[in-house]
């Protein structure tokens, strides 16, 4: 189409030019002034042309600086959105080239708006949730767009920020509820700004730092710790009543009335405790020589239990006296506290040599009655039996002797001194015990055996006795024939 534009051109040219040149000769204008005139058309005509050559070029010019420009925008924005390069297509027109690139930087500032205003969003949660959870902003560069990677991770890093939110969140929540059940229970009313936060400021504002948390934590532990330590003063407290209704002969009904006061806080039952307590330690103080009785009777019960010799006991020089203050009740209470717990450390060996006892003493009385004659006129085996049962017991004894005897060794090597029962050593009072009774056997023996030779000649002195009477009531002819007849 262009070379048939331009022959049309090139003969409209000629034809205007033969047109002209008849004019010129219808006029008759001379040939020097034809040929004038022709080089004034060349000169229009060149100019023509060269003025549209050189707007031409500018256009070209023009185009070629757009796509230049176009070129380095488009690099600015792929390097901004940190894309790779696009590559151009070949045999393409600058006009095309132009469009295309056109075409591309109009996507790309597409793209890169979506980006910044996600990113804008994406920071609007970031500064919300550092703000909540008290921690650094995202590490970002305000003027960058992020790349398509990054704001993944951006994303995970907002999804991790909401998981620890949603965790502290809990957390507080659970926490919380559990202080304000622990402040019910002690009657604690909130004292620092932390405390009154938790309890009355909106749950939605408070401040899910790691520091308010650990905080958090640490007032429901010494919540926790508070309670404890009032539990437990309660039961030291309920404890030291209950010794002194004991010791006071409280009734019942007064008992009873104290346990429907110890309703509500723990701190309002420790409170009626203690009152209780105040109550009953001043008539404690009343009855003082009613209860340093009671305790020495108590003494005396455990001085029995650990065999406490008379020496041993005088060593409480209290015992005996009759200023009946408050110092010499605590010096029984100190008293028999140690002897409680000097029993209940030895109690296994106490028990022991009680067994011992109390198998001895068993042994003794079944002796005792082994030793009544009358036993002889019940026949039957009960020998036999008695024998047996004998065994039994002398059996029991010793394994339990051998048995105390080796605790006992045990006992004198860990504490370097000498395990007494009544001031003796616990050998040497059993061996005392077997050689009493077997000196009291051999005495009964001894008895039995004198009574019965005194009984033996006896008898013997009433025969010989009735002899001679029966003598002398025959007369001497009847005493030759029993003579006589002892004789045949």
């Amino acid at each position: 189409m262009s070379e048939v534009l331009v022959e049309d051109l090139v003969a409209y040219f000629y034809k205007a030019l033969d047109q002209l040149k008849e004019i010129w000769d219808f006029i008759g204008i001379p040939e020097d002034q034809k040929l004038q005139r022709l080089k004034v058309v060349s000169k229009h005509v060149q100019g023509l042309l060269d003025m549209m050559i050189e707007e031409e070029k500018n256009l070209k010019e023009g185009i070629l600086k757009k796509i230049d420009l176009n070129r380095e925008e488009q690099n600015i924005l792929l390097k901004e959105l940190k894309l790779e390069p696009v590559l151009e297509v070949k045999d393409i027109t600058f006009l095309e080239l132009e469009k295309n690139l056109q075409t591309q930087i109009k996507e790309l500032k597409r793209k890169k708006k979506e980006r910044i205003k996600e990113q804008k969003l994406l920071q609007e949660q970031d500064q919300k949730l550092c703000e909540i959870l008290q921690v650094l902003p995202y590490n970002l560069d305000s003027d960058s767009v992020l790349s398509t990677e990054e704001l993944n991770q951006f994303r995970n890093h907002l999804a991790a920020l909401e998981k620890t939110k949603a965790s502290r969140w809990e957390t507080f929540v659970s926490t919380k509820k559990q202080i304000l059940l622990y402040m019910e229970d002690l009657d604690h009313t909130p004292e620092t700004n932390f405390e009154r936060d938790v309890v009355y400021k909106e749950e939605e504002t408070f401040c899910l730092s790691l520091e308010n948390i650990t905080a958090l934590k640490n007032l429901l532990l010494q919540l926790e710790i508070k309670k404890a330590e009032t539990e437990a003063a309660c039961e030291g407290l309920l404890s030291q009543i209950r010794e002194l209704w004991e010791w006071l002969y409280i009734s019942v009904q007064e008992r009873e009335a104290l346990a429907m006061l110890m309703t509500g806080s723990k701190t309002k039952i420790r409170k009626v405790l203690q009152s209780e307590l105040d109550r009953l330690e001043k008539l404690k103080v009343e009855n003082m020589k009613k209860m340093i009785e009671e305790i020495r009777v108590e003494l005396a019960l455990y001085w029995e239990k650990c065999f406490y010799s008379q020496q041993e006991k005088e060593a409480f020089t209290h015992y005996c006296e009759e200023d009946y203050s408050e110092t010499l009740l605590q010096f029984h209470d100190a008293e028999i506290v140690k002897l409680k717990q000097y029993y209940e450390k030895h109690k296994e060996l106490f028990e022991g040599v009680q067994k011992w006892e109390k198998n001895w003493k068993l042994f003794l009385e079944f002796e005792r009655k082994t030793s009544d004659p009358s036993r002889f006129m019940n026949r039957g085996g009960n020998l036999l039996k008695e024998e047996k049962q004998r065994s039994k017991f002398q059996k029991t004894l010793s394994k339990l002797e051998k048995e105390l005897k080796a605790q006992i060794e045990m006992w004198e090597k860990e504490y370097s001194k000498a395990f007494v029962v009544n001031g003796q050593k616990f050998t040497e009072y059993v061996m005392e015990q077997w050689e009493s009774f077997h000196l009291k056997k051999d005495k009964e023996k001894m008895q039995r055996q004198l009574k019965k030779n005194q009984q033996t000649g006896a008898e013997l002195h009433s025969t010989r006795f009735k002899t001679i009477c029966k003598k002398q009531e025959l007369g001497p002819n009847a005493l030759g024939k029993a003579c006589k007849g002892n004789k045949t």
